[in-house]
């Protein structure tokens, strides 16, 4: 799945940015340019909507993931940790 993105993408300089929600291949049907063919037909997508740039994100763990973008063609920008609060008492709910 992909989108348009108008808002702040990490690593990004313009925007819009064409932005690669997940992607996922099963594996026993890996190594056969599924997911390149995929990307490219995004990457032309974003290209007719004038995005000058192609993001993507995945888990600081999911090394097959990495790896995928790397021979696609992406370079990583950045490592993000993300934290949440959970314990909001209900005066500052809305």
């Amino acid at each position: 799945m992909a989108a348009i993105r108008h808002d702040y993408v990490n690593g990004c300089d313009t925007s819009p940015v064409v932005f690669l929600e997940g992607i996922y291949v099963v594996p026993g049907m890996r190594q056969q340019g599924i997911a390149k063919a995929l990307c490219t037909s995004i990457e032309q997508w974003g290209a007719s909507r004038e995005c000058a740039e192609f993001a993507s994100d995945t888990s600081i763990d999911n090394v097959d993931a990495q790896a995928l973008h790397r021979a696609l063609g992406f370079d990583e920008t950045e490592r993000v940790v993300f934290f949440r609060k959970r314990s909001l008492t209900r005066a500052f709910r809305r």
